[in-house]
């Protein structure tokens, strides 16, 4: 059985109702929605999903109604009303939805950028910073205290406003930041901005595939840009993602295929091209064992959803 990582049940628990009505107001359709904020979304389901594989690139995560369960490797760590998300690289896992059309699932994902952690970091002066020694988590769920959720419920309130969100939303976006840095999750988000630690030049490869995933990548020039030997590069890739620089690669491409179909209308055998792609019967074959379906069956479902549910 997967390793739970949930705050447990005694913890204190906040009162997330005003956030959901909150959220309700902007969530649109099913899935992610934009705000008229930049780094800010929001995310909105009214049924459940089984275990299947997504996506995430790196933000903060907090649910305001609802349930996510996701299981990495031997990990599973739940993200709901009582505990936020930090993912801090761009990361496939497996997930599952909890959620009904009267009680959709609602939450909305803060964008987090290495900039921006590093200039709090040279301003905060906390002794609690140096003192924690825990092993850095690419993702991680810790309970969502009040503080948390009151800039949160504030950050909700500013985007009614036009003015609000572009004069207020950026530092209240700020602030979240700051908090969860001091927060039981600070250590993974700190990590951001040490790149020469063996967390940060990972974290760096995986942003690299990321935006690059259409080239062909050699492991072992990419563990040398790094400075590590092969053996130590698949050591601490694996440690962060849990799974092998390969894998990875073949899983985000798998991904962003899927979006070109749903999203754009491309077809199975261009979208295989556009992330790199030489064999359709490859693609189609990878494509099936990650999703569970062929490319074309599998995009049509997902658009249909989308639009039935939306």
């Amino acid at each position: 059985m997967p390793k739970a990582t949930s705050a447990a049940a005694s913890r204190p628990q906040t009162d997330t109702s005003r956030l959901a009505s909150l959220v309700a107001e902007f969530a649109q359709g099913e899935g992610a929605s934009p705000s008229s904020l930049a780094g800010v979304e929001f995310m909105r389901s009214t049924r459940c999903y089984p275990r299947s594989a997504i996506a995430y690139e790196p933000g903060i995560f907090i649910v305001v109604q609802g349930r996510k369960t996701g299981y990495l490797g031997r990990r599973r760590f739940v993200y709901d009303a009582n505990n936020y998300l930090v993912l801090t690289v761009p990361l496939p896992f497996e997930c599952e939805v909890e959620a009904t059309p009267e009680k959709p699932l609602l939450g909305l994902k803060i964008g987090v950028t290495p900039a921006t952690v590093a200039e709090l970091l040279m301003q905060i002066e906390h002794p609690a910073l140096g003192k924690q020694r825990k092993r850095l988590q690419a993702i991680e769920a810790a309970p969502l205290d009040a503080t948390l959720s009151d800039c949160t419920e504030r950050l909700l309130k500013c985007l009614r406003s036009a003015d609000d969100a572009r004069i207020l939303g950026p530092p209240t976006v700020r602030e979240i930041t700051y908090r969860v840095l001091l927060g039981p999750l600070g250590h993974n988000l700190r990590a951001l901005a040490a790149p020469h630690t063996h967390f940060g030049q990972i974290s760096r490869v995986l942003n690299r595939i990321h935006s690059d995933y259409s080239r062909v990548f050699d492991v072992g020039t990419l563990a040398r840009d790094v400075g590590m030997s092969p053996s130590t590069f698949h050591a601490h890739f694996k440690a962060v993602t849990s799974s092998s620089p390969l894998q990875y690669l073949k899983n985000i491409r798998l991904h962003k295929a899927r979006m070109l179909m749903v999203n754009k209308g491309v077809s199975a055998g261009a979208a295989a091209t556009q992330v790199g792609y030489e064999s359709a019967s490859q693609f189609s074959r990878e494509f099936k064992r990650l999703f569970g379906d062929g490319p074309a069956t599998a995009a049509n479902e997902l658009r249909r959803s989308l639009v039935r549910l939306g």
